[in-house]
């Protein structure tokens, strides 16, 4: 399996839907939206993206099954399996907010080996492969090297449907606020990931996360030298529902942080 053209070639189609989504920006009425649960939001866009992206990849790695957060497709497990986000972002997507991105990662028996996030607005492709570095629109990408977490700048996505941990999470908000250079949320986990591979964000971490938030920019974040644990400090970042993202600097204090507040 040639990682690096499946890469190219998924790249491109991420990008064609993109288009898609770009032009559908603003065309939602209200009665097109649903509430799939608690803040959790979808329209046509969404479901139209995923169609295209499945019908994709099926082609690109026939035989391959999908994990999508749409369901347009049965979900299923398999040696090879995409795990896809058409949309991540669609709160941002529906109030025209202009940070929302599509998210795509490959798993190959249980490991993730190919990452995508496609940045819509700004058309910005970040992509990586196992043990083939990350790049931006073709570009290799590293994560920062700010050494300390009072001249970091990270970045978190604020709960919006599990509130039970929210003391919790107040109490790290608050801790970091007081040593780092500031906190931004810009709504979409697979935006804040890319960046932090990049090097714009130093570190990032939320809770509630799915899998399809997460694949495929953790993936590139590792490729470009960063960590990614969990709250624990252990691996099971990908189906735990909780992440840390972080440039190998300051990984082991902002751990430090998350863990004195969520155990």
């Amino acid at each position: 399996m040639n990682l690096s053209t499946i890469c190219h070639n998924a790249n491109q189609l991420a990008e064609r839907t993109g288009r898609f989504i770009r032009q559908e920006l603003g065309r939602v009425g209200s009665r097109q939206i649903e509430e799939k649960s608690l803040n959790s939001l979808v329209s046509y866009v969404d479901k139209e993206a995923e169609t295209q992206l499945v019908e994709g990849l099926s082609q690109l790695v026939p035989g391959s099954v999908f994990l999508t957060e749409e369901d347009t497709v049965d979900n299923e497990e398999g040696e090879l399996r995409w795990i896809i986000d058409p949309l991540d972002g669609t709160t941002n997507f529906l109030f025209q907010l202009p940070i929302f991105a599509i998210s795509l990662a490959l798993e190959r028996e249980g490991e993730i080996v190919l990452g995508i996030v496609y940045e819509v607005n700004r058309q910005e492709c970040f992509y990586a492969w196992k043990g083939g570095g990350a790049f931006l629109n073709g570009a290799p990408i590293q994560v920062s090297n700010r050494a300390t977490l009072s001249e970091s700048l990270l970045a978190t996505g604020f709960p919006y449907y599990d509130y039970e941990r929210t003391q919790a999470y107040l109490k790290v908000l608050e801790q970091l606020m007081q040593n780092s250079r500031g906190i931004r949320r810009f709504g979409s986990a697979a935006v804040d990931l890319a960046y932090v591979a990049c090097g714009r964000f130093d570190g990032f971490f939320e809770y509630s996360l799915q899998p399809w938030d997460v694949a495929g920019g953790s993936l590139i974040v590792q490729e470009a030298g960063g960590t990614i644990t969990d709250f624990s400090g252990g691996d099971n970042w990908l189906h735990g529902q909780e992440l840390i993202a972080a440039n190998g600097k300051i990984s082991e204090a902002f751990l430090k942080t998350v863990r004195a507040h969520f155990g």
